[in-house]
């Protein structure tokens, strides 16, 4: 028997590389070519952490760097995360596409959290801001190959994104367009991302604001062209040869023919400050165009009907007002500041309070959403953290931790999948 330990630490490691990309078991995730039941896809959506730019390797993005890897996986590990959301992505400098470093770090992150958790989906996104520097990445043959068109020694081009009609061509603060799903080239774009992001062991994509992106695209068409050709490649390519797609709908959905062409909906929690509480905010119905009681009802891609399809409610980011804590409730800033940085400059013991409250008020208000955790997000406002939001325990790891962690794994434990059974009659 002295030999033993030696065994069993060899069998766990036989076991461990013999998962490595292989999809799980049938269980409480399970999916495939099939679809995802309504069941599974709530038990994801109930694990979903927003960890930005996690597969990203360590390298500057503007003036933000993401050094933190090691400590991430172990957190990742620690609060059992099955859906990491936003992990890669472009918002500009879309040339490091051409780096092999920017899909090898993807890859080899992907791969070794698959070692010890096959379930683990990761989400890239395919978003409404393109920059000229997409003018520098060449266009795949197989790209061209997949729209039937004759294979071109040529790059992407900006010119053939923007729209026709010159509805948000300078925006951004004039460093891009928004593209037009309407235009072949933006659809080339998109299934080259995904197709990408795919090959990596990618298994769901955020679309953004599918309204800016289709602003020409009226009766969704060109929409679900390019989803159905996403699906198509994912059934071909994809770990358990399906995708999870979600978007930004502030109308309430993404329905052709009564057909959601989303697996979920996803939208800004929409925080609402409260004046005679300085700098204290609250979730509230039907504050602005929150997603509350408003996710429509559908056939979902899966092929399951709902009355209201679930939903994601994230802390979004996206600046902060001209003059800074004011408590404006007719503006989508929290006290002068987006979401995620108004949560960062709340004391540490308020924000894990706040985590637990959120996470009851939705359960509470509409058991159709559920709170996408915080994990890592850039945010707008001064502080000595990188121009980053990082929910990490705050250690020689991760110096720049904010300390949610620990809140976040405890919710879930408190909270395991939720019954659904028992709260269908509300669907």
């Amino acid at each position: 028997m002295k030999n033993a330990k030696p065994i069993v630490t060899l069998l766990a490691l036989m076991i461990s590389i013999s998962m490595l990309g292989k999809p799980p078991r049938k269980n409480g995730y399970y999916f495939d070519k099939n679809g995802i039941s309504k069941d599974v896809l709530q038990n994801y959506l109930d694990r979903s952490v927003t960890m930005a730019f996690f597969l990203v390797p360590v390298k500057p993005e503007g003036n933000r760097t993401y050094p933190y890897h090691e400590d991430d996986i172990r957190l990742i590990k620690n609060i059992g995360a099955k859906f990491i959301g936003r992990s890669i992505y472009r918002w500009g400098g879309e040339s490091r596409l051409n780096e092999p470093e920017f899909w090898n770090t993807a890859k080899n992150l992907i791969d070794t959290i698959h070692a010890f958790d096959p379930e683990v989906i990761f989400q890239g996104c395919l978003f409404e801001m393109i920059s000229p520097d997409v003018n520098k990445v060449a266009i795949p043959s197989w790209v061209f190959k997949d729209f039937g068109l004759p294979v071109e020694n040529r790059n992407f081009a900006i010119e053939a994104m923007e729209s026709k009609n010159g509805k948000l061509v300078r925006h951004w603060g004039g460093r891009g367009c928004v593209p037009d799903i309407t235009n072949v080239e933006t659809q080339l774009w998109f299934y080259y991302l995904a197709g990408s992001f795919i090959n990596i062991g990618c298994e769901a994509f955020h679309l953004g604001q599918v309204g800016l992106i289709g602003v020409n695209d009226h009766d969704l068409s060109a929409w679900t062209s390019i989803i159905n050709r996403i699906r198509g490649y994912a059934k071909k390519h994809a770990r358990r040869k399906y995708v999870l797609l979600d978007a930004h709908v502030p109308t309430g959905g993404m329905i052709k023919d009564n057909i959601s062409l989303l697996d979920f909906n996803s939208f800004p929690l929409r925080i609402k400050a409260m004046p005679e509480k300085p700098f204290e905010a609250k979730l509230e119905l039907n504050h602005l165009d929150g997603l509350y009681r408003k996710s429509k009802g559908c056939t979902s891609p899966s092929g399951w009907k709902c009355d209201h399809l679930p939903y994601l409610v994230e802390f979004d980011n996206y600046g902060r007002a001209k003059v800074p804590n004011v408590a404006d409730t007719t503006t989508i800033f929290i006290w002068g500041y987006d979401e995620i940085s108004w949560l960062s400059l709340q004391p540490e013991e308020y924000r894990n309070n706040w985590l637990r409250y959120a996470h009851q008020w939705i359960k509470d208000t509409d058991p159709n959403g559920h709170l996408q955790m915080p994990i890592s997000r850039m945010i707008t406002c001064t502080n000595n953290s990188m121009g980053s939001y990082r929910a990490n325990i705050k250690s020689a790891a991760c110096p720049i931790g904010y300390g949610q962690e620990e809140t976040i794994k405890n919710i879930w434990i408190a909270n395991p999948n939720r019954p659904y059974s028992s709260i269908r009659k509300h669907n």
